[in-house]
């Protein structure tokens, strides 16, 4: 990521995951093919909800595969131009609710120590069927995808409305950024007490200084598509109340089996001595991490950059956090965020082994920003598994369906702009 102040001005980082790699990273092994050995497991007491023995790391589920929902049929179901047409609808009533109860009590919000917490530590849960979705950078079919196979393994467990987190970044980076924006606004206020939405970087930057709307992240279509819609009012108001819903959502949850659910990391290690004083866990820089710090495949520590807010973070310093906040009364002992698109939609990084990391994405085509790879990815979720990782989904959405959507030769950054949305 590009720092945030270059000469005493405020510039747009790149949201690049190779961009911060030269600065403050420690010479352990790096370039090295070798694997490096795993970090020391963390220590504290063990969980009272699930949660694996001291010293054991948190076992790994299997990987599925899902090749068999039906994939016409979702598509079928796709139409922007049917929730752009209940856009008045849907924003008044989400408007009205916010207004009528002050917060709309969503997923986790009775978890909340008071009305500012945005970090929150959750206590028992249910075995209810609980769902992980990561990026989604206006990826409408992959939504209606991940969607339709939560529904599926609902119904086949016969259990109660599966909850749903979403690891935040609804926009950017084409796609159909207003149109997700909208269904997530549907999803909300069909089932709030289902949903949490956790706020991601290009989430919480957008902005509106009264005039128009503002963002500090690149690429920023969403901001720029909805300054090229000023003169539409529901448009306008739908991207004030993702502004509204985003400052308000929670930037982390602590599991009572030791996952934390994130956007990007954990408060990095400069700022461990200060935590371990005030445990305050809202403190502005550790909400900051919990957004915007990045995974770093195999360093073993990484030296924070406070000149952005991008910095990354090696085995070991997930390793030290992780005995931190057992002392601290939030074990933590693995990690489920989006934040970096990996080329396969998921990684569970072999370095953080004592300690595991899961990265989950669900885009299903590659970025104007990704150059290298196929062009059709498989997106992927993952489902809650009490005292594990959460376990990988991957979405095998035809090919031909996501160029159909989304036309490779369609550069995203011009369409978006001018029109919202990618092309069908």
């Amino acid at each position: 990521m590009s720092p945030d102040e270059v000469s005493g001005a405020l510039a747009a980082p790149t949201d690049d995951p190779l961009a911060d790699l030269s600065v403050g990273e420690c010479p352990l092994d790096e370039g090295s093919d070798a694997r490096p050995e795993a970090a020391p497991a963390a220590t504290g007491p063990a969980d009272t909800e699930g949660a694996p023995a001291v010293g054991a790391p948190p076992p790994i589920p299997p990987v599925v595969d899902v090749d068999d929902l039906d994939w016409d049929r979702i598509v079928a179901a796709l139409s922007p131009d049917a929730l752009r047409g209940r856009m008045r609808e849907t924003v008044e009533r989400l408007e009205a609710r916010l207004d009528a109860e002050g917060r709309l009590r969503m997923l986790f919000d009775d978890r909340r120590a008071n009305a500012t917490d945005r970090a929150l530590q959750l206590g028992p849960l249910s075995d209810e069927p609980l769902w992980f979705i990561g990026d989604l950078h206006g990826d409408l079919l992959a939504l209606e995808s991940a969607l339709a196979l939560i529904a599926r393994e609902t119904e086949r467990a016969e259990a109660a409305d599966a909850r749903i987190v979403l690891l935040g970044d609804l926009f950017d980076d084409g796609g159909y950024g207003l149109e997700t924006v909208l269904r997530v606004f549907e999803l909300v206020l069909g089932r709030p007490g289902a949903i949490c939405l956790l706020a991601g970087n290009h989430d919480e930057a957008l902005g509106h200084d009264g005039a128009r709307f503002t963002t500090t992240v690149s690429p920023s279509h969403f901001s720029e598509f909805l300054n090229a819609h000023l003169a539409d009012e529901w448009i306008v108001r739908a991207g004030k109340l993702a502004i509204r819903i985003v400052a308000d959502a929670p930037r982390a949850l602590f599991f009572p089996d030791g996952l934390l659910a994130v956007h990007g990391g954990f408060p990095l290690s400069d700022l461990h001595a200060r935590l371990a004083a005030t445990q305050d866990w809202n403190d502005p820089q550790c909400l900051v991490d919990f957004v915007w710090s990045r995974a770093h495949p195999r360093a073993r520590r990484k030296l924070p950059n406070r000149a952005a807010r991008g910095s990354q973070f090696g085995y070991e310093d997930f390793a030290a956090f992780c005995a931190l906040s057992a002392t601290l009364g939030r074990p933590v002992t693995h990690m489920v965020r989006g934040h970096d698109h990996v080329d396969d939609r998921y990684e569970i990084y072999p370095a953080y082994a004592a300690t595991p990391v899961l990265t989950t994405v669900a885009l299903s085509r590659r970025l104007g920003r990704e150059l290298f790879g196929p062009y059709g990815r498989v997106p992927t979720l993952a489902r809650w598994v009490r005292g594990a990782l959460p376990q990988v989904h991957r979405l095998h959405v035809p090919e031909r369906l996501i160029r159909a959507w989304y036309p490779e030769d369609v550069d995203d950054r011009e369409s978006d702009a001018a029109a919202g949305q990618g092309g069908t």
